[in-house]
C-alpha cells in the first residue's frame, strides 16, 4: 500500500465530471499535484492551464499539469471519470457495453504504471464500472472504490432538510443499492440530529407519502437535470472531493460508496452503494445495517439486476 505522503492525485477524464472534480480540489488544501489525462491531449493542456492560473487564488497551491498513465505510478489517488456520456433517455446501464471497453483499456495502462494507491471510479454505470476496473488490475477490493450512491445520498440529504427546514448536515439518511433507478431508502435508518425520521414524521402529523415522493425526486433528479442541461457535474464533482478528501486526510468517515459485497448483506461478486467507513486504506469495512423484509427485498433486486449484467454482458468482454 502506497502511503500518502506525496499527495498526488490523477484524473482520467477531462470531460465536465472530471473537471468539475478538479476545479473543486482548488478549495482542497494541501494537494501536492493534480495531473490530468485524456486521449484529447490537448484539450488536458488548456484545462490543466485554466486551473493553474487561478491558483494565486486558491487554498490549494498544487502543481497542475497534463500527463499520461506513466504519471499514475507515485500518485496516491487516481479518480477515473472517462466514458461515454449519458444521453438524455437513456439510462445509466444501457452505457454498460461501450464503458466496458473504455474502462478495461483505462485501467489495463493504469496497472501497466506501477500505480499502488486508492482507484477511484466514477464513470457510469459506476457499480458496474468499478466491478470492471477491479477485475482488470486485481488491485486488493478494499482500494478500489466506486462514487456509488454517494451523490443520490447527497440529493437525499438537500431535499430532506429543505422539506423539514433543517441543516442539511444534521439530515442523517442514505441511498442504497445501485446507482441508478433501483436504488433505495432504509427509512427506519434514517436520523434528524438523534431523532428518528420517522417518528418525528408521526409526532409533527406529516404525511408519509412525503418520504416517497422525495425518493422519487432523488432518483429522477439526474433524468431531469439531463433534460434540462444536458448532463449533470457539479454535484458528482463535490462529491468526489468529498471521497478523495476522506481518503487523503484519513478520516475513517462513513460514506455510502459502492463497495465490494461479501455477504454483508446476503450478497456476493459485485460493486454497489452501501455505508462504508472510507480512510488512506481506502475501504476500512463495511457498514451493516439490520434491513427490514422490504428493504433487503430491494438490494437483492438490485443486486440482481447488476450481477446479470455482469453475466452477460461484461464478463465476456473481460
Amino acid at each position: 500500500m502506497k502511503t500518502l505522503d506525496n499527495r498526488k492525485i490523477v484524473l482520467v477524464g477531462t470531460g465536465f465530471v472530471g473537471m468539475s472534480f478538479a476545479y473543486s480540489l482548488l478549495s482542497q488544501p494541501g494537494i501536492d499535484e493534480l495531473v490530468l489525462i485524456d486521449v484529447a491531449k490537448e484539450k488536458a493542456e488548456g484545462e490543466a492551464m485554466d486551473l493553474s492560473h487561478g491558483l494565486p487564488y486558491a487554498a490549494s497551491k498544487m502543481r497542475i499539469y497534463a500527463g499520461d498513465y506513466a504519471d499514475c505510478k507515485d500518485a496516491s489517488i487516481v479518480v477515473v471519470t472517462a466514458g461515454a456520456a449519458q444521453k438524455p433517455g437513456q439510462t445509466r446501464l444501457e452505457l454498460t457495453a461501450i464503458n466496458t471497453k473504455i474502462m478495461k483499456g483505462i485501467c489495463e495502462q493504469i496497472k501497466e504504471s506501477g500505480f499502488g494507491g486508492i482507484l477511484v471510479v466514477a464513470s457510469n454505470p459506476v457499480d458496474l464500472m468499478t466491478y470492471v476496473a477491479q477485475k482488470v488490475t486485481g488491485y486488493p477490493k478494499n482500494r478500489v472504490i466506486g462514487s456509488g450512491t454517494l451523490l443520490d445520498t447527497a440529493r437525499l440529504r438537500y431535499m430532506v432538510a429543505k422539506y423539514l427546514d433543517v441543516n442539511s448536515t444534521n439530515v442523517h439518511a442514505y441511498i442504497m443499492g445501485e446507482h441508478g433507478d433501483s436504488s433505495f431508502v432504509p427509512w427506519m435508518h434514517a436520523y434528524i440530529g438523534c431523532k428518528s425520521l420517522l417518528e418525528l414524521l408521526d409526532e409533527q402529523g406529516r404525511d408519509m407519502a412525503d418520504l416517497l415522493q422525495i425518493y422519487q425526486d432523488v432518483r429522477n433528479a439526474a433524468y431531469e437535470i439531463i433534460e434540462k442541461k444536458k448532463a449533470t457535474y457539479y454535484g458528482i464533482g463535490l462529491s468526489l472531493n468529498r471521497l478523495v478528501g476522506a481518503i487523503l486526510n484519513n478520516e475513517n468517515a462513513i460514506m455510502t460508496v459502492s463497495v465490494y459485497q461479501n455477504n454483508e448483506y446476503g450478497k456476493s461478486g459485485l460493486y454497489i452503494g452501501v455505508p462504508a467507513i472510507v480512510n488512506r486504506e481506502g475501504i476500512r469495512e463495511i457498514i451493516h445495517l439490520p434491513l427490514n423484509e422490504v428493504d433487503q427485498g430491494k438490494f437483492d433486486t438490485s443486486c440482481d439486476n447488476l450481477m446479470e449484467i455482469i453475466r452477460e454482458t461484461i464478463d465476456p468482454l473481460l
